[in-house]
């Protein structure tokens, strides 16, 4: 079985269209991978890459794409909506096909070995490749941000990196790390009212009390409040009953949901199950899909039924 990995690198710019692209094409020049979407927000000041391939192939694109976001992205300089400690924030490794959990971390440590020596920036592991308990969560590695990681890193011991220098440079700081597929959802409000955004992601996500697997901020993009989200584990806490929730919360302050989003991909095991649930369909299952039967003229419907 062929190996293929998933890596998902976020970046602080999502302004400047040739830094982007200059980031997409140091990625996209290693045999092996293949760059799927590039999602870029400048409200969010932010742009998600999503690619996949052979693990040392992603690996040496990932670093790539550190490298040049780090010659390209000023943190002194960038502001945006989006919590963000470096130029290149955040780096997952997401098993897919012939690889594992850690597989995954190892990837991560490798890498995470790389950009602190090479590059001299500060390395943060988290997720699965966590080295301490309070790295597991990124929301804890990410806390005050970059402006007071360079106050803290050198003087704090809780700041000192798994790799790289003690002292933060213009391209900030890189948290790299494993983790299971997740869902990047957003939901725009029809109001331009962020208290209420904010009062909505209070209600849904885990950590205030919400949903299991929901991390939510609320946010003002494009003139409307948005409810950003990540989904840390669809098949526990699918994405309708996410959609619902804030629906409901909505309906508490006389506004409504005006459209949602993707940031890069969704598996197509969250949209079967959001699918089968608004159409009241108990029976779905991948076979009842025409696509499933036509990937390279074979039958391949082979995952459990739904419902």
């Amino acid at each position: 079985m062929e190996q293929i990995v998933e890596c998902v690198p976020n970046f602080s710019e999502g302004r400047r269209s040739d830094v982007i692209q200059s980031i997409q094409d140091a990625m996209a020049t290693v045999p092996g991978v293949r760059v799927l979407d590039v999602h870029s927000d400048p409200d969010h000041n932010r742009s998600v890459v999503t690619m996949i391939g052979v693990p040392g192939s992603v690996l040496e694109a990932a670093f790539r794409g550190i490298a040049a976001a780090a010659r390209l992205i000023d943190m002194e300089h960038q502001r945006g909506q989006h919590p963000r400690l470096g130029a290149a924030d955040v780096v997952p490794f997401i098993p897919i096909r012939g690889v594992t959990m850690d597989d995954c971390v190892q990837l991560a440590r490798r890498l995470g070995q790389r950009v602190g020596d090479e590059l001299s920036i500060p390395v943060y592991l988290y997720g699965a490749a966590a080295t301490r308990p309070d790295r597991t969560d990124l929301a804890d590695v990410r806390r005050g941000e970059y402006e007071r990681l360079k106050e803290e890193i050198a003087t704090n011991p809780d700041r000192a990196p798994d790799f790289g220098p003690r002292r933060v440079g213009s391209a900030g700081a890189c948290i790299i790390g494993a983790r299971r597929l997740l869902i990047a959802f957003n939901i725009y409000l029809n109001t331009d009212d962020v208290k209420i955004a904010k009062a909505i992601a209070r209600a849904v996500r885990h950590s205030s009390g919400g949903l299991r697997y929901v991390k939510a901020l609320g946010v003002k993009v494009g003139g409307l409040a948005q409810v950003t989200m990540n989904l840390t584990d669809f098949r526990r806490t699918p994405v309708h009953r996410v959609v619902e929730m804030v629906r409901r919360e909505a309906t508490r302050y006389g506004v409504s949901i005006r459209r949602s989003e993707l940031v890069g991909l969704i598996p197509q095991q969250a949209v079967l199950d959001a699918a089968a649930w608004y159409l009241q369909l108990d029976a779905l299952s991948p076979d009842r899909v025409l696509e499933n039967w036509l990937c390279d003229g074979e039958a391949k419907p082979d995952s459990p039924t739904l419902g």
